[in-house]
């Protein structure tokens, strides 16, 4: 909880907030989780967790990421792509692909991991999610217009279904 305060704070107070209570998740709870720890403690974290959304009318088992960070002071020097240690993961759970979703702003950023063809990055789709907590005087979900990054795991790409929707059947990682 304490990296996550301190990794997302800078972006935002309001990204930090879910970990102030000492969690260490924002939303759903992570299946599995990849941490890097150097001699300052924790350095990077990826969260993993099994799930169907529903990409236009199309019901689909992936491993959604989430939960990602790199210490502020290690950024810029390639960790993100140590995120390829958890293919092996992504293998042994038998999904076809593994999905998450990022801020417009984190765009040259994500370009820069997928130029090697890796993940893929989609644009022009909205993502409905259920909020983590339930409030009396919000709706129980929120569509967002998102970046949505997709990685072949046992399938190619070509087979990741059509539409411009998808519904992530539960709050976001």
């Amino acid at each position: 909880a304490d990296f996550f305060c301190k990794t997302y704070g800078p972006t935002g107070a309001f990204n930090a907030k879910p970990f102030e209570t000492g969690r260490s998740w924002g939303g759903a709870r992570p299946e599995r989780r990849a941490i890097a720890y150097d001699s300052h403690g924790v350095a990077s974290h990826m969260g993993l967790l099994r799930r169907f959304i529903k990409v236009g009318t199309t019901d689909l088992l992936v491993a959604e990421l989430g939960l990602y960070g790199v210490r502020p002071d290690l950024e810029g020097l390639g960790i993100a792509h140590s995120v390829r240690a958890m293919f092996p993961i992504l293998r042994e759970l038998s999904v076809p692909f593994a999905f998450g979703t990022v801020r417009h702003a984190m765009r040259n950023h994500m370009e820069r991991y997928c130029r090697d063809g890796t993940a893929n990055i989609m644009t022009g789709l909205r993502v409905r999610s259920t909020l983590p907590d339930a409030h009396s005087d919000l709706p129980a979900t929120r569509t967002e217009d998102v970046l949505v990054l997709v990685v072949p795991v046992d399938r190619p790409m070509t087979e990741w279904p059509a539409g411009s929707l998808i519904e992530r059947n539960g709050s976001e990682l």
